[in-house]
């Protein structure tokens, strides 16, 4: 197959780029440094002519829910007026447990990029998965209070973003099928405890509290919202077995 991975050179698409030559298919990433942009469709229809299926893991840093809607239906629309052009049959995408139960945020933008999906005229696939074992990194990093860091409250069921990725190419290789069954990891988790033990293992003993986070969003990460239902599927690897999957020197970098 040729599949066109959206968004290939960032966290989970490097991933999925992986999985899909391992199993011989021929990938095209679909990203800036690659010299495509998903904002306009200068070219990226004849790059899509061939393909057989697209999957869209492009990502956007931000906690504002306009922002975020508007990069989502726009490199959502590019996408699907090119693949409807270049007469792509599979448009496989990326979403979140529990977006249409906590629409806020960022979320937001993932639940409008769901709907322009459904709306679109291309056969298509979307996934749910939970939060990424990774995750916790991310929060240790750029949660602070001055010089404090801190963990959200949240209830989530983490998952190996290669896990997800290896699942993304295996719907892609089969037939549209609409929502299909959500994603997760093995076990509920703690946020804060994942976060203390990755500083724990980047030798870090410094203090970090765990603080309930205000309004609608931060009440749906502490009271099970964003958990996958008994009809999920479940990966194999622990946050536990990836922290000491992790190379020495990402343990030793901070």
């Amino acid at each position: 197959m040729r599949i066109a991975v959206a968004g290939g050179t960032g966290h989970v698409g490097t991933h999925v780029a992986e999985q899909a030559r391992v199993r011989g298919h021929e990938v095209i990433v679909l990203a800036r440094s690659a010299g495509v942009d998903l904002a306009a469709d200068a070219g990226l229809t004849e790059t899509l002519r061939g393909v057989d299926a697209v999957i869209d893991v492009v990502n956007v840093t931000t906690l504002d829910a306009d922002e975020a809607v508007r990069f989502f239906e726009a490199t959502t629309h590019t996408l699907l007026a090119a693949e409807r052009e270049a007469g792509v049959g599979h448009h496989v995408a990326l979403s979140i447990v529990g977006v249409d139960r906590a629409p806020y945020g960022y979320y937001a933008g993932k639940l409008a990029q769901e709907r322009a999906i459904a709306r679109g005229d291309v056969p298509w696939t979307v996934v749910r998965a939970t939060q990424f074992h990774e995750f916790a990194e991310q929060i240790y990093e750029r949660a602070k209070i001055g010089p404090v860091h801190v963990a959200p409250m949240m209830r989530t069921q983490p998952i190996a973003a290669r896990e997800v990725a290896a699942h993304l190419v295996t719907l892609a290789e089969g037939a549209p099928a609409g929502r299909a069954p959500d994603l997760a990891g093995p076990r509920e988790e703690r946020l804060a405890d994942m976060v203390r033990g990755f500083a724990r293992k980047n030798g870090s003993r410094a203090w970090i509290p765990a603080v309930p986070l205000p309004g609608p969003s931060g009440r749906a990460q502490r009271d099970g919202s964003l958990l996958p239902g008994p009809g999920a599927l479940l990966g194999t690897q622990t946050y536990a077995e990836w922290l000491t999957s992790l190379p020495a020197q990402q343990r030793r970098r901070r």
